[in-house]
């Protein structure tokens, strides 16, 4: 079932061929040689190795190499820095022939499995960065040491909407048991894509030994020829397949159902996979995950994760409208006018990442004491936690410092405002920030709705205001909405994109619009919602109405996160621009008048229940609706406004809509941010009358 080299070639004929070599190795203490296998795309660290339809054919020729060798042992390993990070994804997107998918799925498992029945012991020394395929690779040896400078250890499958199908799911709880498999491949992916660090990939026991990675190679040879001469024999857990395995299969249902409400084809076959694994029989386990590899390839659902990942790895590293980056201006000292929560956020975010000094400013000496205070104490926990060194910690906290006087500015190249959301409060803050700062030094508002244009019309320099919109918590969500107002300049922007890119968030560029792109979206499906429990839906089917979505959270969960006052503001803002649309509820009026907080009280079993005070002051009228009609309608507002914004021209692309969604709302990567889902529905076509998406994107090509 193997590729030919030719058959390979012409299945993925663009593929970034990661060659194996194989040569043959002396070892003190071994008669014979170490048939050591290295695995090489031919670029460096940034381009890591992954595996195509040739990238296996390679390897199985390596393979033949090594065995034909007789060698003591067979060691696999990788570039500098890479063992491999799993399948060539860019390839898939391509596929569109089933027998091909069913190919590809049987082919990871032949050349891999020749490593795991070897009678020849087989040895993975994973020398940098291992996902996806590549731990599958090195689960599929006898032993496996690893760097202890690895940066990156995961299964990213079920957070694209795949599963490991190359052994993964069969090999991983054999091994450390069923429960840690479920936190790897399950609970980990759908946590954001959470990766392990070297230290738990240790304790789990997915690998043998850590060694340092000055001669790395060097002690994962001679530990292996201990192993060999049978001087060490690893340990391995005993696995419990009774009332252990049921219950860690419990918990991974309770995971996949929590967070993907059953939309996610992925989550839901890893875990009957992981059931399926406790017989420890791989020719019945391979088999099921070749046949629900080669299903899911041919399915839209994964080509819209598919169409994430390309999204956030390659679209938001080259954001479209982007000006010439060389016009960008240096920033050797921020300004931040404010010292609450969000703007000390931002203040350890500038000095963490862009290592200048920073300087807040408020009303008063106790406010700005505050701020300072809390990035200070940030910066000790990074210390705790061994994230700084000490002195790192002196010189960051020696950076941030607070003045009452705005003329602490004067030298400052880039000032962002996080003050309250008023247009006349805002006004006054640029008006008098422009009497300290040089002509030349950008003015940046985190605005979550108002118009730059507006903010910048009464400076005598408008064109040094950009929008610069994080997303809250400021250190987690990587979304960074940067705005261009009518008369931002390219230089100002090109600054603006700098920045963001310096403080390791992926930018969109979004016109002067308002609430922008993300808080635009909710707010219309979050009013949708709202209107509904007006009309007289009970709040626990309008706000589980969404759940075949997936997303990370329900809408009244979302109000609550971002502040029942806040959404207030936000939509009475967009009531302002679009009347038709946007509607303010009288109720969530009153919710935010009476101090509420969230729709929902949790008794001590975590059963949540509608506050009783909530019950009593929202009216209702008497036409409720049913989840479905809920769904329904906020699916036609949403795909509807996703249309307005792009005939309005709010960013370039619906696949911006999407990066701005995955980015900064956390929804799933396994959907493809919105309009792959839209599509998919038929939501798009009954709403607007065609796709948002050209067919074979997010979507498998038509043969």
């Amino acid at each position: 079932m193997t590729f030919t080299a030719e058959e390979a070639k012409a299945a993925f004929p663009d593929e970034v061929v990661t060659t194996a070599v194989t040569r043959l190795v002396k070892v003190p203490g071994l008669a014979k040689p170490v048939a050591l296998i290295t695995l090489d795309n031919g670029h460096d660290h940034t381009r890591p190795s992954t595996f195509g339809p040739q990238g296996l054919v390679s390897l199985n020729a390596a393979l033949d190499v090594a065995f034909e060798a007789e060698p003591a042992a067979i060691a696999v390993t990788g570039k500098p820095f890479i063992f491999a990070v799993g399948a060539d994804l860019s390839g898939v997107e391509a596929v569109s022939d089933p027998a091909l998918a069913r190919k590809i799925a049987q082919t990871g498992h032949d050349v891999f499995r020749r490593l795991t029945e070897s009678t020849i012991p087989t040895f993975g020394f994973v020398n940098g960065a291992v996902m996806g395929g590549g731990l599958e690779l090195a689960l599929s040896c006898h032993y496996r040491t690893l760097s202890e400078n690895t940066a990156a250890i995961a299964f990213p499958e079920v957070f694209l909407g795949l599963f490991p199908g190359w052994g993964g799911t069969q090999l991983l709880p054999n091994l450390i048991g069923a429960d840690a498999a479920v936190t790897v491949i399950i609970e980990n992916a759908l946590a954001q894509n959470k990766m392990l660090n070297v230290k738990q990939a240790a304790e789990l026991g997915i690998v043998d030994e850590v060694f340092g990675s000055a001669d790395y190679l060097e002690q994962s040879l001679l530990w292996l020829a201990k192993v060999v001469n049978g001087e060490i024999t690893p340990a391995r857990r005993e696995i419990d397949r009774g009332a252990g395995w049921d219950a860690a299969i419990a918990r991974a249902k309770a995971i996949v159902d929590g967070r993907t409400h059953g939309a996610s084809p992925g989550a839901t076959k890893a875990v009957e996979l992981l059931e399926l694994a406790r017989d420890n029989d791989l020719d019945r386990g391979y088999a099921a995950e070749t046949d629900g590899l080669a299903e899911l390839l041919m399915s839209d659902v994964l080509r819209a994760g598919l169409y994430s990942f390309n999204l956030v790895n390659k679209r938001a590293k080259r954001p479209a409208g982007a000006p010439d980056k060389s016009l960008a201006r240096k920033v050797n000292k921020v300004g931040i006018v404010g010292a609450g929560l969000m703007a000390s956020q931002l203040a350890l975010l500038f000095v963490r990442r862009l290592k200048v000094p920073v300087v807040l400013t408020d009303v008063d000496q106790e406010r700005v004491d505050k701020g300072v205070g809390y990035v200070h104490d940030e910066i000790d926990k990074l210390l705790a936690r061994k994230r700084v060194s000490p002195d790192g910690a002196n010189r960051l906290k020696a950076l941030v410092t607070g003045s009452l006087d705005k003329a602490a500015f004067s030298d400052a190249d880039f000032v962002i405002e996080a003050v309250f959301e008023e247009l006349d409060v805002k006004q006054a803050v640029f008006a008098e920030l422009e009497q300290h700062v040089s002509p030349e030094a950008i003015l940046a508002t985190n605005t979550s709705s108002l118009s730059i244009s507006a903010m910048a019309s009464k400076l005598q320099h408008p064109e040094r205001v950009v929008g610069f919109h994080f997303f809250n918590p400021v250190a987690v969500l990587p979304l960074l909405e940067i705005v261009r107002g009518e008369k931002t300049d390219d230089a100002t922007l090109a600054t603006a994109f700098s920045v963001g890119k310096q403080l390791k968030k992926s930018s969109v560029l979004v016109k002067d619009a308002t609430a922008f792109v993300v808080n635009r979206l909710l707010l219309r499906f979050l009013g949708e919602v709202l209107v509904s429990v007006d009309e007289g839906t009970p709040f626990e089917v309008a706000d589980s109405a969404l759940e075949p979505l997936g997303l990370p959270m329900s809408p009244l969960n979302l109000m609550q996160l971002v502040g029942p006052a806040i959404a207030l503001h936000v939509g009475e803002t967009l009531h302002g621009s679009f009347p038709d649309r946007f509607t303010v509820s009288e109720n969530l009026a009153k919710f935010v008048k009476a101090g509420k907080k969230g729709v929902w009280t949790w008794d001590s079993s975590g059963t949540a229940s509608v506050d009783p005070e909530v019950d009593a002051l929202w009216t209702r009228g008497d036409n409720p609706s049913t989840a479905e009609q809920v769904r329904d309608r906020a699916l036609n507002a949403i795909a509807q406004e996703i249309r307005l914004m792009l005939d309005e021209g709010v960013v370039a692309e619906a696949l911006d809509i999407d990066l701005c969604l995955l980015l900064g709302a956390g929804w799933p990567f396994w959907n493809g941010g919105i309009t792959p889902y839209l599509d998919r529905a038929g939501v798009s076509e009954r709403v607007n009358g065609k796709p948002f998406l050209a067919p074979g994107v997010a979507s498998v090509p038509v043969a």
